[in-house]
């Protein structure tokens, strides 16, 4: 009697443009990934996207009331943040790296 095992892996076949492998290709190997791993690791992360999108949020009428005041609430300057806006991008002039 053979003994199956259940796979843990399924093969996807895709028929792609040769400029779209090579783009994929490229965008792997600046990732220091293989082909497969780049195209699951994208393909992945969009179906997540996509699941969070979609999810419904619920809440109780009163957490949903707390919710919406914290919204319309006036916004508090972080300090750190105001500081980080205030220095010049590194394309303009006047930037220093620190570090």
């Amino acid at each position: 009697m053979a003994i199956t095992a259940d796979r843990k892996e399924h093969p996807i076949s895709m028929r792609l443009p040769e400029a779209d492998i090579a783009m994929i290709d490229r965008a792997a190997g600046l990732r220091g990934r293989s082909r497969t791993e780049f195209v699951r690791d994208a393909a992945v992360r969009a179906a997540e996207d996509v699941v969070m999108e979609s999810r419904l949020i619920r809440m109780s009428a009163d957490g949903f009331a707390a919710f919406m005041a914290v919204l319309a609430a006036p916004a508090t300057a972080v300090p750190e943040m105001v500081e980080l806006a205030k220095r010049p991008a590194p394309w303009e002039p006047g930037y220093v790296a620190k570090g």
